[in-house]
């Protein structure tokens, strides 16, 4: 697997260097010394289990009828679009890299004149085919992902994986060389973002479940007139599991309105943040209070969001509201689960 001077070859064609971008926390890492990163200022506790892909597929989004497009306006736009809704793509690999001890950074390339087609804040579907099934047919396994290179790129984009040991999708992505293809459809809207759709925007994340936060957070850092303010919770199960850390430090140090704050299941000796659950207090002290113009987003392990906000129906649509958001006095409409 790649290694440092891979990363670096990654920097040369992304917003932010590659090289500051991944690596856990560290024992001594906490969020000290980063402007507007505070691992320090609470004891952030939460059950931060082992990373579940942030992205989880869903039609649910705040609509706005400014944002109708003509149909016109996106033939054009479709004509330099990788991405095809109704079809299944072919991506090839390009590169891949380890970012922490599980979890992986795998590079695919197409047409570089052309973008994705991602939204914010949209997901794509992979498929990979294992096995057939009993009549003989193609059994293929699906899953969607936030990719977490930006919307604007052209030519590739990046996924982070998490590769489980039972995980069928994610050991099969483990297993790509340079050259391999994935199948890939998409995108899949969630939330529509618009700037200044809200003035405070609270994010809880667990794991990989940093994904689709990261998309909205650089969609409203890179334009100097959306002014929300953005408050995250991050949560993991060890200082060295924590994903795009120096990416979030380098992010909150250079932008005044993006706070985040880290906290770990299993703390090492020397690690300055947050340790165990996160509390109804935690959340009312680092997010901002229940209003019509606040958000709160949620992403992570369906025990953390069973805990923080309750888990999404079998339908994938948002569900009840429970947990400690509802103790905490916020509402459904103030509320999005990825």
């Amino acid at each position: 697997m790649a290694g440092i001077g891979l990363l670096k070859k990654f920097s040369r064609t992304t917003p932010i260097a590659f090289s500051n971008t991944f690596g856990g926390g560290g024992g001594g890492g906490g969020g000290g010394g980063q402007s507007n990163t505070h691992s320090s200022t609470f004891r952030l506790p939460v059950t931060a289990l082992a990373a579940i892909s942030g992205a989880l597929s869903s039609f649910y989004y705040f609509s706005s009828p400014n944002l109708v497009r003509s149909e016109k306006v996106q033939e054009e736009e479709s004509k330099n679009i990788a991405l095809v809704p109704d079809k299944w793509i072919q991506f090839k690999l390009q590169d891949t890299a380890r970012v922490s001890q599980n979890t992986q950074l795998f590079r695919f390339s197409f047409d570089p004149t052309k973008k994705l087609g991602l939204d914010i804040a949209s997901c794509i579907v992979t498929r990979a085919a294992l096995g057939q099934n009993a009549e003989g047919k193609t059994k293929y396994v699906i899953r969607p992902y936030t990719p977490i290179s930006d919307p604007e790129s052209k030519g590739y984009f990046d996924l982070l994986i998490k590769v489980y040991p039972e995980g069928k999708i994610s050991q099969h992505f483990a297993s790509l060389k340079p050259g391999d293809v994935v199948e890939v459809k998409g995108p899949i809207e969630k939330l529509r973002y618009t700037p200044n759709m809200k003035k405070h925007i609270g994010m809880i994340a667990g794991g990989t479940g940093i994904t689709p936060m990261l998309q909205v957070i650089e969609a409203v850092l890179k334009n100097p007139d959306d002014k929300a303010q953005i408050s995250l919770l991050y949560a993991n199960v060890s200082p060295d599991d924590i994903l795009l850390k120096q990416k979030l430090d380098i992010l909150a140090a250079s932008h005044p309105n993006l706070k985040v704050f880290y906290t770990v299941d299993n703390p090492t000796k020397n690690w300055r943040g947050g340790a165990g659950y996160i509390s109804k207090d935690v959340v009312v002290k680092g997010l901002p209070s229940p209003s019509d113009d606040t958000l709160i987003l949620i992403c992570g392990p369906p025990g953390m969001m069973k805990h923080i906000s309750g888990e999404k129906v079998k339908d994938r649509t948002q569900g009840e509201l429970s947990g400690i958001l509802k103790e905490a006095g916020y509402t459904e409409e103030m509320v999005y689960k990825f």
